[in-house]
């Protein structure tokens, strides 16, 4: 595996890859087993994989959130190394945003719903993060978990609005036996918490009215942020020991 840390670094070897396929995965590191699935497929669907690691702060309206994400760069190089992976794109912020974040990129609409309703900015820094990426890899396709629909919708509705020539492919939830959706932050919950926090799509998939859902969420020991079904998909997020869980599921 090739680890690279430029815009130019990266576009010299892309030019060498013409007439091959290539599969991307954005990641902010913290790397899972979600993680994993997602690699896999790009490993498998394509001549060649690239994985970036960039920590993106334009993101996280919360500087505590983003100081605490766990995440540690030499476990994801060994993760990605063992699994085959091609390419390790790994930028720096000044090489991210030689601009120190003066252009952006938003939407309007559905980025302002769901968890864009309550962390402002969250969507801008993630649209502008992946264009940057898309602009840079050139993928053939790029892969994104469903964990973060919301995510997926408004940067397939990126692809489309600018004409990109790359396919977004949506990758299902990867879940413990338990049902809780794997992610980086799991890791900040206690034993306590990852007893408890299963019960988030428990009470997801139990049935009910989006209040009845939020009552019994409630009860069941969760600080709900939302649960709103939207389209054919209920989606919610809750806080667990000041940890922000989120989850969907289609009905």
């Amino acid at each position: 595996m090739k680890i690279i840390k430029t815009p130019d670094e990266f576009k010299e070897i892309r030019k060498t890859l013409k007439g091959k396929s290539i599969g991307f995965v954005p990641t902010m590191g913290g790397l899972h087993n979600g993680h994993l699935s997602l690699i896999k497929r790009a490993i498998a669907e394509n001549d060649v994989s690239v994985v970036s690691v960039y920590l993106n702060p334009t993101q996280f309206n919360d500087k505590k959130d983003l100081e605490t994400y766990p995440a540690n760069f030499d476990d994801d190089c060994a993760l990605l190394e063992k699994a085959g992976v091609d390419y390790l794109f790994a930028p720096t912020y000044p090489v991210m945003y030689p601009d120190d974040y003066k252009y952006m990129l938003t939407e309007k609409d559905f980025s302002k719903e769901l968890c864009g309703a309550k962390r402002p900015g969250h969507f801008d820094g993630v649209l502008t993060v992946v264009m940057k990426l898309l602009n840079i890899v050139s993928p053939t396709r790029a892969y994104f978990g469903e964990k973060d629909y919301q995510q997926y919708k408004l940067l397939d509705g990126m692809v489309k609005a600018f004409f990109m020539d790359v396919t977004l492919v949506p990758c299902p939830i990867v879940r413990e036996e338990n049902g809780l959706a794997i992610s980086s932050r799991n890791r900040k919950l206690s034993k306590e918490g990852l007893a408890k926090a299963p019960k988030f799509h428990e009470i997801l998939t139990g049935g009910g009215s989006e209040a009845e859902i939020t009552k019994k969420l409630e009860e069941a020991g969760f600080k709900v942020d939302y649960v709103t079904k939207k389209e054919n998909r209920l989606y919610a997020a809750v806080f667990l020991e000041d940890v922000r869980l989120i989850d969907n599921v289609e009905k």
